[in-house]
């Protein structure tokens, strides 16, 4: 069966588990906590065993038959943890996926992870997987879902929130929902009798790391490379890891050269997008400091700095991190400093 992420969650109340999962969506959090509720049921219905298997280009398929077969060492039940990230198994693992399915063993429950989906990615063998088990597509939440989830995510954590510090958070966070779930942990912390209002929630953020990821784009995108640049130089200092901060960074630019390709349509890819209307003078800013070349060009920049830090290239992360930061901000006079 096909089920909603709030369908999922209220089998996981019945007496046992189904024989085969299937997990995918690019809303990687919200995947890895459907996971995690997942696997714990097991553990508490005695599945004690767990082997986990990263289903890559040169995964042997075979080892998900061998998996189902083999007798379990130290239990009676086992969870089967395969990690498909791209959703794309190939031409063997469909087949290795739809023949385990066909005939499930018993006492074992088969969970399938992807981080990324469409309706392109459905297949014979997801149809297999829905005749043995569950297949929960987990997609994007709309914008107009996001107040409503942070909400119930302040509720969970026994918080109090008014409606304008919600609806704050959401605007802050922009749809990245690992960002809210982190800044909803930390208000549970600092929150006087469990209760949030807007001006808590403005004190936790003007608190919060002056120099974080979400305001080293702002600057640059908003043509502050002085502040960009500092805020670079702080993270440095404060010892952050450049790879995570590059991660945002590469969403941003591969949102503007998306906007970049709309021409003419630019209020419909906003809308596509799903862009706020508060963060849209933001990116007609930077579109209109610099063409899609530019931005192609930042990219790879990007690319340089990730094999930099992955030992694949020579150069410091750090300080290519800072051309890239003023090519951003300052496209005209910084583009030389990304030129291959």
């Amino acid at each position: 069966m096909s089920a909603t992420l709030a369908q999922f969650r209220k089998t996981l109340g019945e007496p046992d588990l189904r024989p085969v999962y299937l997990l995918a969506g690019s809303e990687h959090l919200l995947v890895l906590e459907a996971a995690d509720a997942l696997r714990a049921r097991a553990r508490a219905l005695d599945y004690l065993e767990r082997e986990v298997y990263d289903a890559d280009a040169r995964f042997d398929w075979d080892e998900l038959a061998r998996a189902g077969s083999a007798l379990s060492l130290f239990a009676s039940r086992k969870l089967i943890d395969l990690r498909l990230p791209t959703g794309k198994p190939g031409k063997d693992g469909a087949a290795a996926i739809a023949a385990y399915c066909q005939a499930p063993p018993p006492d074992t429950v088969l969970l399938i992870t992807c981080q990324e989906w469409s309706k392109q990615h459905e297949g014979a063998w997801v149809a297999a997987v829905e005749r043995a088990g569950m297949f929960v597509p987990v997609w994007p939440l709309k914008r107009e879902e996001l107040p409503g989830w942070i909400g119930a995510r302040f509720a969970a954590r026994g918080l109090k929130a008014t409606p304008d510090a919600v609806d704050l958070l959401a605007e802050r966070v922009e749809g990245n929902l690992l960002a809210a779930a982190q800044e909803v942990d930390k208000l549970a912390l600092l929150a006087p009798e469990g209760r949030v209002d807007a001006g808590l929630l403005e004190a936790a953020v003007a608190d919060d790391a002056r120099y974080d990821a979400f305001r080293l784009t702002d600057a640059a995108l908003g043509g502050d490379a002085e502040r960009a640049l500092r805020i670079v130089r702080g993270l440095r200092e404060e010892g952050e890891d450049a790879i995570p901060l590059l991660g945002w960074i590469l969403n941003q630019l591969r949102l503007l050269q998306r906007l970049s390709a709309a021409g003419d349509n630019l209020a419909a890819a906003f809308r596509s997008e799903r862009v706020w209307d508060s963060r849209q003078p933001l990116y007609r800013r930077a579109l209109k400091s610099a063409r899609a070349a530019h931005w192609e060009a930042c990219l790879a920049q990007a690319a340089r700095i990730d094999a930099i830090a992955k030992g694949r290239r020579d150069g410091e992360v750090w300080r290519e991190l800072e051309r890239l930061i003023a090519a951003i901000a300052s496209p005209r006079s910084g583009a030389a400093l990304i030129a291959a």
